[in-house]
């Protein structure tokens, strides 16, 4: 079967013609679209004759430097079979030998040069053929049209060479659709995006920055990304490249354009074209012009060979739920969470394995805090991930391991390796400066993460956020201020934002600004439920417990009012832990049960089962146990609100010995701030309660010194007033009792205005006037 050396190898089995040089499939005249995987698989069953070739030859031998799994093999051959037109009923072309591998079933031919069928390169737009005739003149002529066309490509090669550099970035500009079709309106541009965010070489500019530059060039949201305004953000944006294709109806088939220009003097860089047959070849085309792009502009066939699934695969087969899946991620970026739901749900009812869209979705459900929902799509996509390119791999699990299991060090191994294989992926790196960081204390690193998602994205809005909220955990708050006005001097805001603001403004003790960030927070949808928390926590804070107890319940009406019983609950929550320590046990189990009423999720299920306990109610004991059995691995589940909950409860049974130990395995993780609702350093704070227990006044002042040493972390949680009177109370304990006086008047200075009746103050005066005596 081998050709000689001087021959060019061309192949023929059943209606197929096959040009291992030039990588093409050629089937009546027309080139068939395969990906450059499927196409070496089938040139090993061509080579091999009808023999069988074992599932392993073929993967050594397809991927000779990479371990793959089997699945791998068996979906190639899946996309390979489809792209010869066989069904799943009549394998016609590949035979599957069950327990040892494929062969081809038709016999090979090596076609002479003689017959020659010349296609010319989209880019000439030409075509010549040379049939099986002897006529010199029409080889004569064949041969200098060949040697013209040589000479183009030559001098586009040659161009060519400025290819991208490491730190360029492209803008991807709406595609022009021609056909009348609205399914290609936005699609092809998601499709693309997708298909080229695969390659670790290439840099997009984000849909978000995207937003904010139209924002800038005093365009809205909606603008459509013609080539002058998308030329526009890509001079804006410092981009080395712009990418314009369009798609036109040629007969019943489609001609696709991609056209890349250099942003500052509009030199044609690369362009490509390709036909496809029907409307269902669109996608594939759009494979294979990504896949030439990014051959053109200089990144290795190792790469390209390794992450390049086809779009069908790592997406949809859908034009449909691809389209709805565009146009909700567009509104993502454009309108927020609640806007891109119904097009995002639509997109999985189409194709109900859509993986992607199953993520995004949880990942919006999350946004809105619908939990259950959250866990629901996040759960469908991990099982779906196998149909997904290697990059939104990552994304799925990431999503999965951080919003369904909770299992933070996986996330954050996840989040490390995507950052590795993708150094130019921005989000890798605001997940990192996120939760799996932030959890277990690792503010630093968060921090360095958080900066490089702003160096590759500088106007990746939440990355900002994380930033300054790393900051101000680490009680840097004049940093963390410093970078939010970065973000404002880049015209970004969002309600992070706002709510931080008020914090900082907390931490300080400037009222002023902290009306101003709340007036502000009530300007924007969505925003007035936060604040109006937020505001709740601070009164209580120094006291007033009855405007606190107001104000919440408007955050709990307004949650209400928008059908956003999840979100609702967390108030709830929050309010039971803090009815609970300010000894208030009536209004405590009743916003517990309350909470529980309208979700068990993890972390009201948390809420509710503290204050539980702290009150002395028994029925902690069966939420913790609820708790341990649905989030096995949870980590802030198993190493933070189970160690609370049962050391609070060991107190309440007078045994400090087992809190203690119970204690130990919170250590790794006390300094975390799992969530900014439901308090932090609360394994800090119980440890030191049970000192007081044991009875250690000594150690007890350690730990309660942790809290005020942290208060970048606490802010305004109820803990970081009363830990005040607790180092009252262990001063006094281990015999110091002049600081122990300072300590009590400390908290009462704090609460110089507070409601007389709370329970824990009038415990507070009984037992400062004791020292008295």
């Amino acid at each position: 079967m081998a050709a000689s050396q001087n021959q060019k190898e061309l192949y023929e089995f059943g209606p197929f013609r096959i040009d291992p040089e030039k990588e093409t499939v050629i089937r009546a005249g027309e080139i068939v679209s395969i990906t450059p995987k499927n196409f070496q698989i089938l040139l090993v069953l061509i080579r091999s004759n009808k023999q069988i070739v074992t599932k392993d030859d073929l993967m050594k031998t397809v991927w000779p430097d990479t371990f793959v799994e089997e699945a791998n093999l068996s979906r190639n051959i899946f996309m390979l079979r489809k792209a010869l037109g066989e069904t799943a009923q009549d394998h016609r072309y590949i035979v599957t030998v069950p327990g040892q591998g494929y062969r081809l079933a038709e016999d090979v031919r090596l076609v002479p040069e003689q017959e020659l069928t010349v296609v010319a390169a989209s880019r000439s737009r030409l075509e010549v053929e040379v049939k099986e005739t002897k006529p010199w003149w029409w080889i004569a002529v064949a041969a200098v049209l060949l040697l013209a066309l040589a000479v183009g490509v030559s001098r586009y090669i040659f161009r060519g060479k400025a290819v991208l550099g490491p730190t360029d970035t492209v803008v991807l500009a709406d595609f022009v659709n021609s056909t009348g079709d609205p399914v290609f309106d936005g699609t092809l541009r998601r499709g693309l995006a997708i298909q080229l965010e695969q390659s670790p070489f290439l840099s997009l500019i984000s849909d978000q920055r995207i937003q904010h530059t139209l924002g800038l060039m005093g365009h809205s949201a909606n603008t459509k990304l013609t080539s002058e305004v998308a030329r526009g953000i890509c001079e804006r944006t410092g981009s080395a490249a712009l990418l314009e294709g369009s798609i036109a109806p040629l007969g019943n088939q489609y001609v696709l354009e991609l056209q890349a220009k250099n942003c500052r003097n509009g030199e044609v860089l690369d362009q490509e074209q390709i036909q496809a047959a029907k409307k269902e070849d669109v996608l594939n085309a759009l494979d294979q012009m990504a896949i030439r792009f990014r051959k053109r502009v200089g990144e290795s066939l190792a790469t390209i060979q390794e992450r390049s699934t086809p779009l069908a695969e790592a997406t949809t087969p859908s034009l449909e739920a691809l389209e709805a899946y565009s146009t909700g991620w567009k509104l993502h970026t454009t309108t927020g969470s609640v806007a891109a739901l119904p097009f995002l749900k639509r997109a999985v009812e189409i194709d109900p394995r859509f993986a992607l869209a199953h993520s995004t979705l949880g990942r919006e459900y999350a946004n809105l805090d619908e939990f259950g929902l959250s866990l629901e799509s996040t759960t469908r996509a991990w099982r779906l991930r196998e149909r997904a390119s290697d990059r939104e791999k990552f994304f799925i699990d990431a999503n999965y391991q951080i919003l369904a299991t909770g299992n933070l060090e996986q996330a954050r191994q996840t989040c490390e390796a995507w950052a590795r294989a993708y150094p130019r992926d921005a989000v890798a790196r605001t997940m990192l400066s996120g939760l799996p960081n932030k959890a277990a204390a690792r503010y630093e690193q968060a921090i360095v993460s958080a900066r490089q998602a702003i160096e590759l994205d500088p106007d990746f809005a939440i990355a900002y956020y994380n930033l300054a909220v790393n900051n101000a955990y680490l009680g840097r708050f004049d940093e963390a201020e410093n970078v939010l006005r970065r973000a404002a001097g880049r015209g970004l805001e969002i309600d992070e934002y706002l709510m931080l603001y008020y914090d900082l403004a907390f931490l300080k003790g400037d009222i002023a600004d902290m009306a101003q960030a709340a007036t502000r927070a009530r300007d924007r949808s969505g925003a007035e439920t936060w604040i109006a928390d937020k505001e709740a926590s601070a009164l209580a804070y120094s006291g007033h417990l009855r405007q606190a107890r107001v104000l919440t319940q408007r955050a709990i009406d307004q949650g209400m009012q928008a059908q956003q019983p999840e979100r609702t609950s967390l108030w709830e929550a929050g309010e039971s832990v803090r009815e609970a320590f300010f000894g208030n046990a009536v209004e405590a189990r009743k916003r517990a049960n309350g909470a529980l009423k309208l979700s068990n999720n993890s972390e009201v299920e948390y809420g509710a089962a503290l204050a539980l306990a702290v009150v002395g109610d028994a029925r902690a004991q069966a939420l913790a146990d609820d708790l341990e059995k649905r989030f096995p691995e949870n980590t802030i589940v198993q190493f933070s609100y189970l160690p609370v909950i049962r050391a609070r409860i060991a107190l309440n049974n007078n045994d400090a010995s087992k809190a203690f130990e119970i204690l130990q395995v919170a250590a790794p993780y006390e300094f975390g701030s799992p969530h900014e609702l439901i308090g932090a350093l609360y394994p800090v704070y119980v440890r030191g309660e049970a000192h007081l227990a044991a009875p250690q006044g000594s150690e007890a002042v350690v730990e309660f010194q942790k809290i005020l040493d942290h208060r970048g972390i606490v802010v305004s949680d109820p803990v970081g007033a009363l830990v005040h009177l607790q180092l009252g109370r262990a001063y006094a304990m281990s015999g110091d009792t002049m600081k122990g006086k300072a300590s009590y008047e400390d908290f009462f200075r704090l609460w110089k205005d507070a409601d007389r009746n709370i329970p824990i103050l009038v415990r507070a005066k009984s037992e400062y006037a004791n020292l008295n005596h």
